[in-house]
């Protein structure tokens, strides 16, 4: 295989990658920084993205159709965090993973019965319809928009959590509620928005790689998993382990798919047990940890 042919796979995998941290990183955030078992999070991320599609068919642009992905799944979020998972933070994890398992059914019937079974058409914008000549080839400009969008995220969060009065908070907050609110900090308005972003983080990813992992009634359980093992294999105390994880998984996963497609989902499950034998406590375990 000549160093071009590679290089392609290289960036498939980089694409395949970033489209699984921007959908999955959400996760880490609930289910890592604020240590929520949120099952439903496949479920956030269909609303978000069942959102966007009806934006699109109704003439609206990509750009807004991620806006309101990202309202829909975080308002969903918010709601649901208020009403659902708030009397739960105290009653164990159990709990919490009937409840959004459940909720995750309930979210996958009524939007069955309000859309139908068919796959949710997202059609890209001319810009990103085409191909870009990045010298050695003509390669989809989706492709590159994917990496350049989980990059430019990875980024932003790492600004906001380790950088910023709120991400301190919320650091706080989760590991000790009581003496924040013995200090005058509102933790469950923290809570409140923490969850909700990373609910609209589900509903942008769901748009942005919906070419990869298309939007169909049973999105939020086919992918579950998926999303779970990027939390597990990072490690669940820091979104930059989620990074990592998704870029070694997707470069695993688009290997196998180009060498052996028959086998392609053997490997990749091997890689994972391979992975969480190596690291059991994640790639790039959490300070608490």
């Amino acid at each position: 295989m000549s160093v071009l042919s590679l290089l392609t796979i290289l960036l498939d995998g980089l694409a395949f990658g970033m489209a699984l941290f921007v959908i999955s990183v959400g996760l880490t955030i609930t289910l890592g920084l604020m240590r929520v078992v949120n099952l439903a999070h496949g479920a956030f991320a269909m609303i978000g993205g069942y959102a966007g599609s009806v934006a699109l068919a109704n003439g609206a642009g990509f750009a807004l159709a991620i806006l309101i992905a990202a309202l829909a799944a975080g308002g969903a979020g918010l709601a649901a965090e208020r009403l659902l998972f708030r009397p739960l933070y105290s009653r164990g994890d159990l709990p919490q993973a009937l409840m959004t398992f459940g909720l995750t059914f309930v979210v996958i019937a009524t939007l069955t019965i309000l859309f139908g079974t068919a796959i949710r058409i997202m059609p890209l914008p001319p810009s990103l319809a085409g191909l870009v000549d990045i010298g050695f080839r003509a390669y989809p400009a989706y492709r590159l928009f994917l990496i350049a969008a989980g990059a430019l995220l990875a980024l932003l969060l790492w600004l906001v959590i380790d950088r910023t009065m709120f991400g301190a908070r919320l650091r706080a907050a989760v590991d000790n509620p009581r003496m924040c609110r013995a200090i005058g900090i509102d933790v469950d308005a923290i809570f409140a928005t923490t969850f909700a972003a990373g609910c609209a983080l589900a509903g942008i990813g769901a748009v942005l790689g919906a070419q990869l992992m298309p939007l169909e009634p049973y999105y939020a359980l086919r992918y579950l998993v998926l999303f779970l093992i990027v939390v597990g294999i990072g490690g669940t105390g820091d979104f930059r382990g989620s990074l990592v994880a998704s870029l070694v998984l997707g470069l695993i996963d688009t290997v196998g798919k180009y060498f052996l497609p028959g086998a392609s989902s053997y490997i990749f499950f091997a890689a994972v047990i391979g992975l969480l034998l190596w690291r059991p406590r994640g790639l790039v375990p959490g300070p608490s940890q």
